[in-house]
Parts: C-alpha cells; structure tokens; sequence
C-alpha cells in the first residue's frame, strides 16, 4: 500500500527517536513491499524559535491531508517561562483540536523480558495488560475561564475543569468498543465523591454501559486507581478516564513496564487519521547524546500500523521483533544497560527482516 505519513519530530530527545521509528517504517515497507512517503514540520519549542508559533497552519493543513502522524516530544526548560504568551505545548494542543483527536490510547504491557527492570515484585507483574483510554481535548487543560488576577488577599489564579455529557460519551463509548475485543471489562475512573464534572462523568457511563451487555464495567476513585496501579495492576482490562487523570496515572504506570520509555500511545477521534507517539517528555538532558530508548516510539509505530494503516501484520511483526531484541539482551541506559539509541533501532530492523524471513 501507499501511505502519507507525517514526521512531526518536536524537541530533546524527539529528532533522536522519531529517526529511528523511521528506519522502522522504511524496513517494514521495505521488507512487505509498502510505499511510505514522508513530510516533516516543526512543532513545540523548535518552531516557536523558527516561527513564533507553536504549530503552524501549513503543518495542521499537511496532517489533515496524511494519513498518520509520528510525532517526538515538545517542551524543555528553555521554554519553561510560566508567563510567556508562546508556549511549547500549545502545539500539541493546536494539533489535537485540530484533527479532533478526542481519545488517548496508552496500552501498558508487561513483557516477560523486563520483569526484572520493574522496582515492583515479579508476582504482581505477571499478566498486566492494560489499556488506558484517555479524554484528550475537555478537562482542566482546556477549560474555561483561565485566569491569573489580584485581590484584596493577594494573586489568585484560576484554572476551569469543564465537560459536556457528548465529549465523555464518545471517549467513554470507544473504551467499551474496545474492551469487547479484549477481557471485555472497563474500569471508570473519576473523583465523584468531589468534583461535579466526575458526576456528570459517572451519569454518562452508567448510560453508555447500558449499550455494551456484555461488557462488564466499575468506577473507581482517581486515588484508590493510584493504588490498585501498584498493587494489582492485571486485575485491570480497559480504563477510561479525563485527560488530567490519565496523564498522571499512565505515567505511573510507566513503573510496570520497566521504563516511561517504553510505553507508546495513539490519539485518535472518530476516523482513521491518527497521531502516535511516546509517552515520555522530551529529556533535553540528553538529547543528542545517543542513549534514549527509542522502543516507546518504535511501538507506537506499531499502533500506526495497526490503527491508521490496518496492516495488523506489520504491526505485530514489529512488536515480534521488539520483543526479539530485548530477548538478546539489549537494553538502553533507562533499563540498567549501555546500549545506543541507535543499536537498538538496528536490532529491532534487523528483527523485522528475520521475522518477516521466518514467516
């Protein structure tokens, strides 16, 4: 097949690890006879330097048109600047408002290879397969009003956390869709014995179930989840929940896995069209430097695969020969070993040959 797919590469360590899911996508088209084309723009902190803007028109005009979008990571402390107008996330924002991405799909799978990599003991480890289905474009990060003012007792700001039933019952109606192709169980996640849009959020999965009979479903507090993540993650299928809770608990997650590096993820609306990325920041401490772990990128190629292109056999061919290089032993700085950025997208290439060889 033929595919358009955008390179939105962003800050730090981004430029480093989206060549390497690059050179995953060239050896996959390579090796199942695709024909991928690619077009890269700037984003975050880079194009606020090269352009004033965080994300340009022209560049959300080229997504639109794509088919799927590899993006890096945004931010830094050069850009850290509480106060400026301009900032690196705003692109981020610009890009999902943009193509309507309303959901955030993190899975988080413990892979028998790095059990040990993981401070939590072997035995709560074995099985964790989840899959966190995030509201991406409501909550605090895009409510209004939002406001910094002085008072009589001194600087108050404000931040507004606001939801309509319609933007959680599409979120909520993809995480049954997609609970009824796995261990058909969902786990809603909110603050309802607080908060009136986490009641409002309760009201809409209770009627949202109703669709799904044969998936089972439970609420569960934001704190107690925190808890359940450590001490019995694999009792957990599908959870959904609002954007700033997902964040916060995903990267919580991040623990199981071993590494915030290796988990990928997919924001994605009612199409096809879909951006795909790691979860982890931008690390500017180390960018350049050739020792971030590009495996979290690599599986979110995987996604793209999958999810945007519907090559589900390239997409596990690619989560194979993942799993085949950790296998050997190679292991970047953040999973206690020396391997390059580099070496590892060679491994992982040179495993998606043998892969496709053996099949």
């Amino acid at each position: 097949m033929k595919a358009k797919i955008i390179l939105l590469p962003g800050d730090g360590i981004g430029p480093d690890v989206v060549a390497e899911g690059r050179r995953v996508l060239d050896t996959a088209a390579s090796v199942y006879a695709h024909a991928f084309e690619y077009e890269e723009h700037l984003i975050g902190g880079i194009a606020i330097d090269t352009q004033g803007t965080a994300f340009n028109d022209e560049a959300l005009e080229a997504c639109r048109r794509a088919d799927a979008i590899l993006l890096g990571a945004v931010g830094g402390p050069k850009w850290d600047d509480p106060t400026a107008k301009v900032r690196p996330e705003q692109g981020l924002f610009k890009l999902r408002k943009g193509l309507e991405l309303f959901a955030n799909l993190r899975p988080v799978k413990v892979l028998p290879q790095l059990i040990d990599a993981s401070p939590l003991k072997a035995d709560r480890l074995q099985g964790v397969d989840v899959l966190f289905v995030r509201e991406l474009t409501g909550g605090i990060y895009f409510g209004e009003p939002r406001l910094r003012e002085q008072t009589n007792e001194g600087t108050r700001a404000v931040d507004s956390m606001v939801y309509t039933d319609s933007e959680i019952r599409r979120v909520v109606r993809l995480a049954f869709r997609l609970a009824q192709n796995r261990r058909k169980k969902v786990t809603s996640v909110d603050k309802a014995n607080v908060l009136e849009t986490s009641r409002l959020w309760r009201q809409v999965v209770e009627e949202v179930a109703k669709e799904f009979p044969d998936v089972s479903f439970e609420h569960q507090l934001v704190d107690s989840m925190a808890m359940r993540l450590i001490q019995n993650p694999a009792s957990i299928d599908v959870a959904v929940t609002e954007n700033m809770f997902g964040v916060i608990l995903t990267d919580e997650a991040s623990v199981l896995a071993g590494s915030l590096g290796m988990l990928p993820s997919a924001s994605q609306g009612e199409g096809t069209l879909g951006v795909y990325e790691p979860i982890h920041g931008s690390a500017p401490d180390i960018a350049g430097k050739g020792i971030a772990n590009p495996i979290g990128t690599i599986m979110s190629v995987a996604l793209l695969l999958r999810n945007s292109l519907g090559l589900e056999v390239e997409a596990r061919a690619v989560e194979s020969a993942v799993e085949s290089a950790l296998a050997s032993g190679l292991r970047t700085r953040d999973l206690g070993g020396s391997a390059s950025t580099s070496e590892v997208g060679t491994a992982i290439c040179a495993s998606l040959v043998e892969v496709r060889e053996l099949s």
